[in-house]
């Protein structure tokens, strides 16, 4: 569990929040709307009504104490400047801050901050990924090189075992667990027969795995029928 300060209730806030809390962290809310909060707050262990632009109100928060600060203001960027740079100078440990541009990233990270997400250019990315191929049904980016994919099994596969497709000498595959519906198989041994309807959840090269899936694309949708004349 993690203690996290969530600065900026819109949209994306209040979506971050509700996972956060899901997860079972721990999560301070704080926005100037005092509406928001007040709507808000039952859901929360702790929440506040208050300008994170005054220096002030920060430092009474302990910033410390929070193992992540999260800057999720969307709609004023020179809010987020200074939040943030106020954040790193009253010590916190990881500050996280939301960016609509690359220019605003590059002023985000020179001001201090860990870490800087794009909400809307992450959404766009990953489902670029996924139309790109219909094998994909989910993808977690590790970093800039590495990800975890959720992909079909290829019908080709179907009726073999692990050993005998050997995913990661042949595709650089890393198979971490397989679901079967509802189901799922953690950890599967060299003798797993795959089968129909099998999704296997891989770890590699970003790279690797979209070529893997873009060669062996399953589609799900059926063909469409030729209309006799």
């Amino acid at each position: 569990m993690k203690s996290v300060l969530l600065i900026g209730m819109g949209k994306f806030g209040q979506t971050l929040g509700e996972m956060l809390i899901n997860m079972g962290d721990e999560v301070m809310i704080v926005d100037k709307d005092e509406d928001v909060i007040n709507a808000l707050a039952p859901k929360y262990s702790n929440a506040l009504i208050a300008n994170c632009m005054n220096a002030d109100n920060l430092r009474a928060m302990d910033i410390p104490s929070f193992n992540v600060c999260v800057v999720a203001i969307s709609d004023d960027f020179q809010s987020s400047l200074e939040i943030t740079s106020n954040l790193k100078d009253l010590g916190a440990k990881w500050v996280v801050s939301r960016a609509d541009t690359e220019i605003q990233r590059k002023f985000l990270y020179r001001i201090g901050a860990d870490e800087v997400v794009y909400p809307n250019h992450d959404l766009a990315e990953k489902l670029a990924v996924k139309l790109n191929s219909e094998s994909v049904y989910d993808y977690i980016e590790i970093d800039a090189e590495y990800s975890i994919f959720e992909i079909a099994v290829p019908e080709r596969w179907h009726g073999k075992t692990l050993v005998d497709e050997n995913p990661r000498g042949k595709y650089g595959l890393n198979i971490l667990l397989i679901k079967k519906g509802k189901n799922i198989v953690p950890s599967p041994g060299p003798n797993y027969v795959f089968e129909t309807g099998d999704h296997i959840l891989v770890f590699g090269s970003t790279e690797k795995i979209l070529s893997f899936a873009n060669k062996n694309s399953v589609s799900s949708k059926p063909a469409k029928k030729s209309k006799k004349k």
